[in-house]
Order: C-alpha cells, then sequence, then structure tokens
C-alpha cells in the first residue's frame, strides 16, 4: 500500500472518530431543560429537600447515565423513575446526566 494511501485512509478515520465524538457531546443546556421532570423529586438543583429522595446535583456523569437507562430497562426498580425513564432517549438521558453532574453540591453540617 503506497504511503499516499494509507495516508489517505488514516486522515478518513480520524475524521469519523472526531466528528463522531463531537455529535456524541452531551449538552448541559438541554439538560437544565429536560430536568425540570426531576425538580419535583430531586429538587430545583438537583438537591433533594427530603431525605429519601437522592441528590443528583454533582454525581457521576457516567454513573446518572447508568442508572437512568437501568430504570428505563426495567433492571432498576422503582415505579416512578421506570416511568419517567422510559420516555428518555439516550440523547435526553446524557444531556440529564451532564447538566446535573456539572452542578455543585456542598455538605453543611
Amino acid at each position: 500500500m503506497s504511503m499516499f494511501k494509507r495516508f489517505y485512509i488514516v486522515s478518513i478515520m480520524m475524521f469519523f472518530l472526531l466528528t463522531a465524538g463531537a455529535s456524541l457531546a452531551a449538552d448541559a443546556v438541554a439538560g437544565k431543560e429536560k430536568s425540570l421532570l426531576c425538580s419535583g423529586c430531586h429538587g430545583a438543583n438537583g438537591i433533594s429537600s427530603t431525605p429519601d429522595m437522592p441528590n443528583l446535583a454533582s454525581q457521576k456523569e457516567a454513573y446518572l447515565v447508568k442508572a437512568i437507562k437501568d430504570y428505563r430497562e426495567g433492571s432498576r426498580k422503582n415505579p416512578m423513575m421506570n416511568s419517567i425513564a422510559q420516555g428518555l432517549s439516550d440523547d435526553d438521558i446524557a444531556n440529564l446526566a451532564a447538566y446535573f453532574s456539572s452542578l455543585s453540591y456542598e455538605v453543611v453540617q
């Protein structure tokens, strides 16, 4: 294989890798808009006002994505969360996770 052909193939591969990553980036602004669904139980800024609801603010993004997908698929059980997660796309989930993970949370004792 010629040097030019190798360069061309590698360039094409790099283009697809770079553009795929850009299109998969989560949108925290869209997540904030979608988070209105969550605020009733988890608080307006991801900080729950009741001890039986978890805080979502500053959770790890990957953890939130996995947890919400598990609710959607039914492998994690909570009737309210299972119902809400059913209506979320993969993009919605990624955006929500990006938003909540971007929020700061300070423990005050």
